[in-house]
């Protein structure tokens, strides 16, 4: 009987959540085709917003003047920004090397637990850090130390997105135990959607109604919105409820894979400093991950 409290169904669960936010990176970039970067976030977090609309209506009895702050919150840090920042950034660096920075997550998860809700991690977690840092900073700077002007900005934008999702993470570990996956995602999502809405029909969508390929960038944007929001958050935050945040957020081992697979498929390429800073960041959340994580860290709502 499938239930996240067993291990095997958790393992099942982060799986099938790397191969949807794997293809979530080549989404964007089929959905940039045709679209501007903030009209591809807009459409995304509108329709999102309209599909969910059922769920959170039938959630609203669940607000309370304590939780509705966490989940305006929530929407905002871990769905709204993340969403235009990510599109933003991939106009300008691939979908392989935005699905290796989002690998950073966990770092960021394990950081803002500790310098916020005071969390103690062991050595091997700062050691994680440290490691997994130094293949972002690879990766950022394209190997070059010595200069500033090699910095990729729009990584950088990569980098803060997942500084967004270690903080939500932590929020949702912390401050929403008492609502369900569907419950976070679709209250949330009333909070951010009808911005999304509203700067979506500010925009001029004339240009891309025009675009010989605007079906099929439509279509990446709706399968973004249906399988990378919709779906992907409500499975991601009630694996958070059963394993907690951390272990939730190492959907990132093995979701580079998934990115760089598609990005290969769609005619990209990775040179071998991209390869060995995935290498270096993903060592790094595997002892982020390890097993030696204080108790503390990981707290698990099935208990």
């Amino acid at each position: 009987m499938f239930s996240l409290s067993k291990k095997r169904w958790q393992w099942a669960a982060m799986l099938l959540l790397a191969f949807i936010w794997g293809g979530s990176f080549i989404l964007m970039k089929k959905g940039l085709i045709s679209f501007t970067h903030v009209q591809v976030a807009s459409i995304r977090i509108f329709f999102s917003f309209i599909i969910l609309i059922p769920f959170a209506l039938n959630s609203l009895k669940k607000l309370t003047s304590y939780n509705y702050k966490y989940l305006a919150i929530s929407g905002i840090i871990g769905n709204l920004l993340p969403a235009y920042l990510f599109t933003f950034a991939q106009t300008n660096i691939s979908s392989s090397i935005a699905g290796i920075l989002n690998s950073l997550s966990p770092f960021f998860t394990l950081i803002v637990g500790i310098i916020v809700f005071k969390n103690r991690p062991g050595i091997l977690q700062y050691i994680g850090i440290f490691i997994g840092l130094i293949g972002a900073v690879l990766l950022i700077s394209n190997g070059n130390f010595s200069s500033f002007r090699d910095i990729n900005i729009y990584a950088l934008l990569i980098v803060f997105a997942t500084l967004l999702y270690g903080t939500n993470s932590n929020i949702i570990s912390h401050h929403l135990v008492g609502l369900s996956g569907i419950e976070i995602t679709s209250l949330a999502f009333m909070f951010i959607g009808p911005f999304a809405g509203i700067v979506l029909f500010t925009t001029d969508l004339s240009p891309a109604l025009n675009s010989p390929h605007f079906v099929s960038s439509l279509l990446a944007i709706i399968a973004l919105s249906v399988f990378g929001s919709v779906l992907s958050l409500f499975v991601y935050n009630t694996l958070i409820h059963h394993t907690g945040a951390l272990f939730a957020t190492s959907v990132t081992y093995i979701m580079p894979i998934f990115a760089l697979m598609w990005g290969v498929l769609d005619g990209e390429t990775l040179g071998a400093l991209q390869i060995i800073s995935m290498l270096v960041i993903l060592f790094g959340v595997y002892l982020v991950n390890s097993k030696l994580i204080n108790s503390k860290i990981i707290k698990r709502s099935s208990n």
